[in-house]
């Protein structure tokens, strides 16, 4: 039987395939819609804009509220644009922060996301402002070049600022990884680099070298997404199983002997195309330090000649994997790189940390984790976030880290002005880390309504009004202290990582969910479909059932993810609906 996640012998390529062979190296017909007086993009530069780091997307609110207007006929759109900065490893200046915050004011709709990949976001950019907004976060010596299209995205890397020779080396090989896997394309900086009247450039994105063909991706590039994060055993705070390429970090004392090559890890799914499925990476090989560059390059070339190019649904590297099998997979991958690659080494991850609160870094100085929620940095009368971040910025001038549960952590903080930091912080109404419920830190949610054009409902606004009942409830049982990871995301492409934690919640229709549950924070496991189509109404009660029983019948130690794991959905299923009817009567 013919495997569905591979293209027959005679099919076409998609549409996407064929702008990128049409695109010369990304350029298309940008450059000449950038002046044509409208407010939007056409269909082939949508696609090519992703590989310059652009979503063009609409606000659905405001599309709702038009069809609401008296004698409205047909529905419009407004416009505007999402720009994502790639930040290796998620670290950058003071300054850089302050330049990205001026710009969601200037240029944006006044607040900065923190993505789930180390990122920042700008949201709300219209057409006419994007040269200045991409010129401006070039000027500040960062990029949005492969921040999103069919290339290697952002390579994460564990972001705690400890001043260990593993730490250091670590994000040395984000930063070495990132570059070498930068698109080469002269377009970019054609479009937003080079000054309409001087001619001078600032060579960021692209690299010194940014005249040459690509040398890796070829002109058409990759089939999908790539995706890379670098971790370590005893703290996968990276989620290295989530990603096409992890790199664990195999470490003896101070010395990294090696990493743990996994791939094919992925999150998208498309619900009306049983072909698709999310999986976790599967421990392929160990390699050593002076190998990564060139097996990850191997890796990449291999999903560019054999992954698939004719139906999208199916071109991520895991389906290519699931469809040859790893053996072949890794074989392939040995010819590429031109001998063969040792087993995995025995360690995998054990253990997980999101650097929230106060850590000494090892050099006197200390880093603070501070909880983000949902990545949202933005001022309200009750919590003005964004303003205390510039106060922090201006007056101490701390490194700044992103993490991969979209929080931030300041680093170089001198210890006496830990006191200082505390105070900014709560004269702003922002909340320290121990005022914080465990349910809400380790909840994580995508941006869905109303900017994301895949969004089939509410996330990012949805999750917090959520973690505010079940902080109640978790209080009741007692469970307030457990530790269990909640991921929402507005449509099943598995932005926030939901098929991997504890409990997952996916947005299937307009207000109704899939419940998944039984991951586990260690991000090793997928989780199972537990509930399907649950108005959001019933979320909350419907979690709170699984807990009650998690709080009856746990064994020692036992997590809520292993729990359900143990427990199997029809099992879970039965005792909740025994309670639910005990509750009524």
């Amino acid at each position: 039987m013919s495997d569905p996640t591979q293209p027959a012998a005679d099919a076409k390529l998609s549409p996407v395939e064929v702008f990128k062979i049409q695109g010369n190296y990304l350029r298309g017909d940008i450059a000449q819609e950038l002046h044509d007086g409208n407010d939007f993009f056409g269909k082939s530069s949508i696609q090519l804009l992703k590989h310059h780091g652009l979503y063009q997307q609409d606000d659905r609110d405001a599309r709702a509220a038009g069809r609401a207007e008296p004698g409205h006929v047909k529905s419009s759109k407004e416009y505007s644009f999402m720009v994502r900065t790639k930040i290796p490893g998620g670290k950058l200046t003071s300054d850089q922060l302050l330049a990205e915050l001026d710009l969601c004011d200037e240029i944006g709709n006044t607040t900065l996301r923190i993505t789930s990949r180390q990122g920042l976001q700008l949201h709300g950019v219209l057409k006419h402002d994007l040269w200045k907004t991409i010129h401006r976060i070039n000027e500040i010596q960062l990029s949005t070049l492969a921040a999103c299209g069919d290339v290697e995205r952002n390579v994460m890397c564990c972001p705690a600022p400890l001043h260990d020779r593993v730490r250091g080396q670590l994000q040395q090989l984000a930063d070495d990884l990132a570059a070498h896997l930068c698109p080469r394309t002269r377009a970019y900086h054609e479009l937003w680099i080079t000054d309409p009247d001087s001619g001078e450039e600032t060579l960021v994105g692209g690299g010194s070298n940014g005249h040459e063909i690509e040398p890796i991706y070829g002109p058409t590039y990759l089939p999908r997404k790539f995706k890379t994060a670098i971790g370590l055993a005893g703290d996968n705070c990276v989620d290295l199983y989530a990603n096409d390429l992890g790199l664990m970090a195999v470490v003896e004392g101070d010395t990294i002997l090696g990493y743990n090559v996994l791939v094919g890890g992925g999150m998208g799914v498309t619900p009306s195309a049983e072909k698709t499925f999310p999986a976790v990476a599967q421990r392929m090989a160990f390699i050593k330090p002076d190998q990564v560059i060139d097996v990850a390059t191997a890796i990449i070339k291999v999903q560019r000649d054999f992954g698939n190019r004719s139906d999208r649904k199916v071109a991520r590297m895991k389906y290519l994997i699931h469809n040859w099998g790893l053996p072949k997979f890794k074989a392939k991958v040995e010819e590429y790189y031109g001998q063969p690659l040792a087993d995995p080494h025995p360690d995998d991850v054990h253990a997980f940390d999101d650097h929230i609160g106060w850590h000494e870094q090892g050099d006197g100085r200390w880093f603070y984790g501070l909880n983000v929620e949902n990545g949202r940095i933005h001022d309200e009368p009750a919590l003005r976030l964004k303003t205390a971040l510039r106060v922090l910025c201006n007056r101490l001038k701390p490194g700044i880290r992103l993490t991969p549960h979209q929080s931030l952590l300041l680093s170089d903080i001198a210890p006496e002005n830990r006191t200082t930091v505390e105070q900014i912080l709560r004269e702003h109404g922002v909340k320290l880390h121990d005022e914080i419920s465990t349910v809400r830190r380790w909840s994580m949610a995508c941006v869905a309504w109303p900017t994301c054009g895949l969004s089939i409902t509410e996330a990012e606004r949805a999750l917090p009004g959520i973690v505010d009942q079940l902080e109640v409830e978790l209080a009741r049982l007692g469970l307030s202290h457990e530790r269990f990871t909640l991921r929402m995301t507005g449509c099943p492409n598995g932005c926030a990582r939901p098929y991997n934690c504890d409990i997952g919640l996916v947005g299937k229709a307009a207000g109704r969910y899939t419940v998944f549950l039984g991951g586990r924070l260690l991000g090793d496991r997928l989780n199972f479909k537990y509930k399907d189509m649950v108005p959001a109404a019933d979320i909350v009660p419907t979690i709170v059932r699984v807990l009650t029983y998690f709080k009856h019948a746990r064994e020692e130690g036992e997590t809520l993810g292993d729990f359900c794991h143990r427990k199997g959905a029809d099992d879970l299923a039965a005792w909740t609906e025994q309670y639910a009817a005990q509750e009524i009567s």
